[in-house]
Protein backbone atom coordinates (compact mmCIF):
# COMPACT_ATOMS: atom_id res chain seq x y z
CA UNK A 1 0.00 0.00 0.00
CA UNK A 2 1.24 3.39 -1.37
CA UNK A 3 2.65 5.06 1.75
CA UNK A 4 1.29 8.44 3.63
CA UNK A 5 1.35 10.84 6.29
CA UNK A 6 -2.38 10.18 7.83
CA UNK A 7 -3.11 13.93 9.87
CA UNK A 8 -5.77 13.08 12.53
CA UNK A 9 -7.21 16.92 13.78
CA UNK A 10 -10.31 17.92 14.39
CA UNK A 11 -9.12 21.53 13.27
CA UNK A 12 -9.61 21.86 9.44
CA UNK A 13 -7.54 24.87 8.80
CA UNK A 14 -4.24 22.71 11.20
CA UNK A 15 -5.53 19.63 8.39
CA UNK A 16 -5.05 21.53 5.59
CA UNK A 17 -1.95 23.57 6.76
CA UNK A 18 0.08 20.56 7.40
CA UNK A 19 -1.35 18.79 4.41
CA UNK A 20 0.06 21.87 2.37
CA UNK A 21 3.59 21.66 4.48
CA UNK A 22 3.89 18.00 3.80
CA UNK A 23 3.14 18.64 -0.13
CA UNK A 24 5.60 21.09 -0.48
CA UNK A 25 8.52 18.77 0.51
CA UNK A 26 6.62 15.89 -1.76
CA UNK A 27 4.86 13.75 0.83
CA UNK A 28 1.39 12.59 0.43
CA UNK A 29 -1.44 12.73 3.38
CA UNK A 30 -4.77 11.66 4.19
CA UNK A 31 -7.05 13.64 6.13
CA UNK A 32 -9.29 12.87 9.19
CA UNK A 33 -11.40 14.96 11.40
CA UNK A 34 -11.76 13.00 13.99
CA UNK A 35 -10.10 9.64 16.44
CA UNK A 36 -12.91 7.69 15.31
CA UNK A 37 -12.98 8.12 11.61
CA UNK A 38 -9.28 6.92 11.39
CA UNK A 39 -9.71 4.36 13.54
CA UNK A 40 -12.41 3.35 11.45
CA UNK A 41 -10.83 3.56 8.05
CA UNK A 42 -7.20 1.69 9.93
CA UNK A 43 -6.28 -1.59 8.80
CA UNK A 44 -2.90 -3.67 9.10
CA UNK A 45 -2.27 -2.67 5.70
CA UNK A 46 -1.39 1.12 6.21
CA UNK A 47 1.70 2.55 5.38
CA UNK A 48 3.52 5.10 5.94
CA UNK A 49 3.11 7.49 9.69
CA UNK A 50 0.40 9.28 11.34
CA UNK A 51 0.02 12.63 12.97
CA UNK A 52 -1.87 12.86 15.71
CA UNK A 53 -3.30 15.66 17.71
CA UNK A 54 -3.83 14.96 21.75
CA UNK A 55 -6.75 17.40 22.42
CA UNK A 56 -9.89 16.79 20.14
CA UNK A 57 -13.49 16.29 20.90
CA UNK A 58 -14.70 12.99 21.76
CA UNK A 59 -12.06 10.25 22.06
CA UNK A 60 -8.38 11.94 22.64
CA UNK A 61 -5.20 11.55 20.59
CA UNK A 62 -3.83 9.36 23.32
CA UNK A 63 -7.01 6.96 23.61
CA UNK A 64 -7.03 6.44 19.71
CA UNK A 65 -3.13 5.96 20.30
CA UNK A 66 -4.29 3.35 22.98
CA UNK A 67 -6.58 1.34 20.57
CA UNK A 68 -4.30 0.94 17.82
CA UNK A 69 -1.92 -0.25 20.33
CA UNK A 70 -4.41 -2.94 21.10
CA UNK A 71 -4.88 -3.57 17.65
CA UNK A 72 -1.38 -4.39 16.85
CA UNK A 73 -0.75 -0.73 15.24
CA UNK A 74 2.83 -0.09 14.11
CA UNK A 75 2.93 2.85 12.05
CA UNK A 76 5.06 5.47 13.71
CA UNK A 77 3.04 8.27 15.41
CA UNK A 78 3.94 12.09 15.52
CA UNK A 79 2.09 13.56 18.24
CA UNK A 80 0.92 17.45 18.42
CA UNK A 81 0.16 18.78 21.64
CA UNK A 82 -0.78 21.90 22.98
CA UNK A 83 1.59 23.84 25.98
CA UNK A 84 -0.64 22.26 28.62
CA UNK A 85 -0.05 18.58 26.60
CA UNK A 86 3.41 18.27 27.00
CA UNK A 87 3.60 15.80 30.30
CA UNK A 88 0.90 13.61 28.63
CA UNK A 89 3.05 13.88 25.30
CA UNK A 90 6.25 12.59 27.44
CA UNK A 91 4.23 9.94 28.72
CA UNK A 92 3.13 8.56 25.11
CA UNK A 93 6.78 8.29 24.43
CA UNK A 94 7.39 5.91 26.95
CA UNK A 95 4.73 3.61 25.48
CA UNK A 96 5.91 3.83 21.86
CA UNK A 97 5.27 7.39 20.32
CA UNK A 98 7.74 8.08 17.17
CA UNK A 99 7.89 12.49 18.63
CA UNK A 100 5.75 14.52 19.55
CA UNK A 101 5.49 18.90 18.90
CA UNK A 102 4.16 21.79 20.63
CA UNK A 103 2.09 23.81 18.59
CA UNK A 104 3.66 26.24 17.02
CA UNK A 105 6.73 24.05 15.77
CA UNK A 106 9.00 24.46 13.22
CA UNK A 107 7.40 23.61 10.14
CA UNK A 108 10.84 22.13 8.70
CA UNK A 109 11.91 20.19 11.60
CA UNK A 110 8.23 18.79 11.58
CA UNK A 111 8.77 17.58 8.21
CA UNK A 112 12.50 16.58 8.52
CA UNK A 113 10.72 14.00 11.33
CA UNK A 114 7.36 12.77 9.12
CA UNK A 115 10.30 11.50 6.82
CA UNK A 116 12.07 9.71 9.06
CA UNK A 117 9.47 7.95 10.39
CA UNK A 118 8.25 6.95 6.89
CA UNK A 119 11.94 5.98 6.41
CA UNK A 120 11.48 3.97 9.54
CA UNK A 121 8.09 2.21 8.58
CA UNK A 122 9.42 1.52 5.25
CA UNK A 123 12.15 -0.33 6.67
CA UNK A 124 9.22 -1.99 8.83
CA UNK A 125 7.19 -3.09 5.81
CA UNK A 126 10.46 -4.56 4.09
CA UNK A 127 11.32 -6.43 7.04
CA UNK A 128 8.01 -7.98 6.88
CA UNK A 129 7.83 -8.81 3.39
CA UNK A 130 11.53 -10.36 3.70
CA UNK A 131 9.95 -12.33 6.41
CA UNK A 132 6.98 -13.44 5.03
CA UNK A 133 9.02 -14.57 1.80
CA UNK A 134 11.33 -16.86 3.49
CA UNK A 135 7.98 -18.29 5.27
CA UNK A 136 6.66 -19.01 1.56
CA UNK A 137 9.75 -20.71 0.53
CA UNK A 138 10.01 -23.00 3.59
CA UNK A 139 6.21 -23.55 2.68
CA UNK A 140 7.24 -24.93 -0.60
CA UNK A 141 9.70 -27.60 0.60
CA UNK A 142 8.61 -30.83 0.90
CA UNK A 143 8.54 -32.72 4.53
CA UNK A 144 12.02 -34.61 3.40
CA UNK A 145 13.75 -31.71 2.44
CA UNK A 146 13.30 -29.92 5.71
CA UNK A 147 14.40 -33.07 7.73
CA UNK A 148 17.24 -32.57 5.10
CA UNK A 149 17.83 -29.03 6.07
CA UNK A 150 17.70 -29.42 9.61
CA UNK A 151 20.11 -31.73 9.79
CA UNK A 152 22.48 -29.78 7.37
CA UNK A 153 21.60 -26.70 9.42
CA UNK A 154 22.84 -28.52 12.00
CA UNK A 155 26.42 -29.17 10.29
CA UNK A 156 25.62 -32.80 9.17
CA UNK A 157 27.70 -34.23 5.73
CA UNK A 158 25.29 -35.83 3.47
CA UNK A 159 27.00 -39.47 4.53
CA UNK A 160 25.86 -38.50 8.22
CA UNK A 161 22.46 -37.30 7.09
CA UNK A 162 21.58 -40.12 5.19
CA UNK A 163 22.71 -42.50 7.57
CA UNK A 164 20.05 -40.85 10.10
CA UNK A 165 16.97 -40.70 7.66
CA UNK A 166 18.12 -44.37 6.11
CA UNK A 167 17.80 -43.17 2.89
CA UNK A 168 21.13 -42.80 0.30
CA UNK A 169 23.76 -40.20 -0.01
CA UNK A 170 22.45 -39.42 -3.86
CA UNK A 171 19.28 -39.25 -2.66
CA UNK A 172 20.61 -36.44 0.51
CA UNK A 173 22.27 -34.78 -2.83
CA UNK A 174 18.79 -34.18 -4.61
CA UNK A 175 16.95 -33.01 -1.62
CA UNK A 176 19.85 -30.43 -0.55
CA UNK A 177 20.36 -29.36 -4.01
CA UNK A 178 16.33 -28.81 -4.84
CA UNK A 179 15.97 -26.84 -1.15
CA UNK A 180 18.54 -24.87 -1.51
CA UNK A 181 17.13 -23.68 -5.13
CA UNK A 182 13.73 -23.35 -3.27
CA UNK A 183 15.36 -21.16 -0.54
CA UNK A 184 17.03 -19.25 -3.20
CA UNK A 185 20.59 -19.75 -1.85
CA UNK A 186 23.63 -21.74 -2.97
CA UNK A 187 25.29 -23.17 0.06
CA UNK A 188 24.63 -24.06 3.27
CA UNK A 189 26.42 -21.30 4.76
CA UNK A 190 23.96 -18.98 3.12
CA UNK A 191 20.37 -20.71 4.23
CA UNK A 192 21.74 -20.39 7.42
CA UNK A 193 22.72 -16.34 7.39
CA UNK A 194 19.02 -16.34 4.97
CA UNK A 195 17.32 -17.62 8.02
CA UNK A 196 19.13 -15.89 10.49
CA UNK A 197 18.03 -12.67 8.99
CA UNK A 198 14.76 -13.68 8.53
CA UNK A 199 14.13 -15.05 12.57
CA UNK A 200 16.07 -11.11 13.65
CA UNK A 201 13.06 -9.43 11.65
Amino acid sequence: MTPHAYIVDDDEAVRDSLSWLLQSRGVASLLYASAEAFLEAWEPSLAGCILLDIRMEDMSGTELFDRLLERGCSLPVIFLTGHGDVPMAVSTLKTGAFDFFEKPCNDNVLVDRVIEALKLDAARCAAAASTDSINARINRLTTRERQVMALVLAGKLNKLIADELQISVRTVEVHRSSLLDKMGVRSAVELAQKLATGAAK
